[in-house]
């Protein structure tokens, strides 16, 4: 799971054009969103679809479920380790 953890943070920052910010800068357990990366919902929608066409995986419809899968690089990873 961690090469997985290593490729969604690169895909974070090349599908968001974060320019300075580094992989090593994101911590696997901390918000994506608001105090973590500070990233917002057209960010969180530009990732879903970044993610989805990367690995094939279909996001639920839910805004909860969502939150959890979107809640740190480690969930995400877990997510996408578990529908693939």
């Amino acid at each position: 799971m961690i090469e997985r953890v290593e490729e969604i943070k690169e895909l974070i920052i090349s599908a968001l054009d974060l320019e300075d910010i580094t992989p090593s800068d994101i911590a696997p357990t901390k918000p994506i969103f608001g105090e973590g990366l500070g990233l917002d919902s057209i960010d969180a929608l530009e990732l879903g679809i970044a993610i989805s066409k990367k690995y094939g995986v279909k996001l639920p419809a839910d805004k909860s479920e969502n939150q959890k899968i979107f809640a740190s690089v480690e969930t995400l990873a877990e997510f996408v380790d578990t529908a693939t």
